[in-house]
């Protein structure tokens, strides 16, 4: 019982960061229209969401045990619910810079906190797949819902009206506060080392191993792609589609629902079905996407458009692929971690965080760049470069981890 709701609080804190983290996008779009900024400029907010994830995770990785998995979280809770209500007050670029800047210092405490308990509340490496592709797909879920709740408090009589949004999402982080402030934990993994640099460096010799740098590479190539398609799926929808305001944000979606639904899948076809596969499977699907859906999309002839349903069935086609690139990242999270000893796993934890924002930066900046220089109807079309890495890079990690799990279970009966 006591899992189980340990489990819930999980999901609640990754389902409001999902909401806050992936609004960027949302925000980026209202930047350029609302605070007269253009799409480079506008691009910086994924670089104050990530680079804050990136360095805090590195700091505290492996220290945060000694803090308390609980209390890490519980700070991550509030300092976003104040940073949602100055969002509100504040009403520019620049606060909007601030609340981006805020969520990625929470969230870095919220994630490297989640990922380290999945090790406490599962047995073996099946159930661990299945808890990560399901907590992932709860993320997705979340992100799907902010794309309908930014349009339903958007006004176009009223350009700030968008920003009553942001009352909601604090009462929801307070509310979420609450459950884990109420939730109790079994005793957290004991972590050696005897003091902050001792912890510090298990990173650096994290970093010894092959398998830690071919996966930290898969996880930046895999954030390039999907940050970059999502930061900049509703500019493109307005930009190439055409489409009203309201209708390009809630267009992107579909994304997150076909990556939500990717995940959830994911979860239970794990049980039954190697994850080199279904990792193999899926990259390629999404690089068929790319090479024969896309150009149909970019070449669409769209007529006057107020509804969802006013758009034609291939303007629906291309963020399909969410559903395809969905079960990449928590797989190979998953996959990983289970092949280090539980005593690594926040170390380990706070390497994929790291490349993970950095990822996310890169791939919007990136995104943005070509937006602006290549047009916005090419730019999604070099994704196909880093989907390549990645397939190449699945086979690698199945070799290493096997010969790792194989260490861990002579390691173990020797115990």
């Amino acid at each position: 019982m006591k899992k189980n709701t340990v489990k819930l609080a999980m999901y609640l804190n990754y389902f409001v960061f999902a909401i806050l983290l992936n609004s960027v996008g949302i925000v980026i779009f209202k930047s350029q229209l609302n605070y007269g900024v253009d799409e480079l400029q506008a691009s910086i907010l994924e670089a104050y969401k990530d680079l804050p994830i990136a360095i805090v995770s590195f700091l505290i990785a492996s220290f945060l045990p000694r803090i308390g998995y609980k209390k890490a979280m519980l700070a991550g809770l509030s300092l976003v619910t104040l940073a949602c209500l100055g969002m509100y007050f504040g009403n520019s670029f620049d606060m909007a810079k601030v609340l981006f800047a805020t969520v990625g210092v929470s969230f870095a405490l919220i994630k490297v906190s989640v990922y380290s308990l999945i090790g406490t509340v599962t047995n073996n490496q099946k159930e661990h797949n299945s808890l990560m592709s399901s907590i992932e797909g709860v993320f997705m879920i979340g992100i799907a819902l902010a794309y309908f709740l930014f349009p339903a408090f958007n006004s176009v009589q009223d350009p700030d009206a968008w920003l009553n949004v942001y009352w909601l999402l604090a009462a929801i982080s307070f509310l979420s506060f609450l459950f884990l402030f109420f939730t109790k934990f079994e005793k957290e993994v004991a972590i050696p080392g005897a003091n902050f640099m001792d912890d510090f460096a298990q990173m650096f010799q994290l970093f010894a191993k092959l398998l830690t740098i071919v996966f930290v590479i898969s996880a930046f190539l895999f954030v390039m792609i999907e940050q970059g398609i999502m930061s900049w799926l509703p500019t493109f929808n307005s930009k190439v589609l055409h489409l009203p305001e309201n209708i390009s944000i809630m267009m992107a979606s579909i994304l997150a629902i076909s990556l939500a639904a990717g995940r959830l899948l994911a979860g239970v076809l794990t049980r039954k079905i190697n994850w080199i596969w279904i990792l193999s499977f899926c990259i390629t699907m999404a690089m068929l996407l790319v090479v024969f859906v896309l150009p149909q999309t970019v070449g669409l002839d769209v007529k006057e458009i107020n509804s969802l349903g006013d758009i034609p069935l291939i303007g629906f086609a291309f963020p399909i692929v969410g559903l395809f690139i969905a079960p990449i990242y928590p797989l190979l999270n998953s996959v990983v971690l289970s092949a280090l000893p539980k005593s690594l796993h926040s170390a380990m934890t706070g390497l994929i965080v790291v490349f993970s924002a950095l990822g996310g930066t890169m791939g919007s900046r990136i995104v943005g760049y070509l937006f602006k220089n290549v047009g916005p109807e090419n730019a999604f079309y070099y994704t196909l470069i880093p989907m390549s890495l990645l397939l190449v890079s699945f086979f690698i990690l199945k070799k290493l981890t096997a010969n790792n799990l194989d260490v861990l279970a002579v390691n173990n009966k020797g115990h």
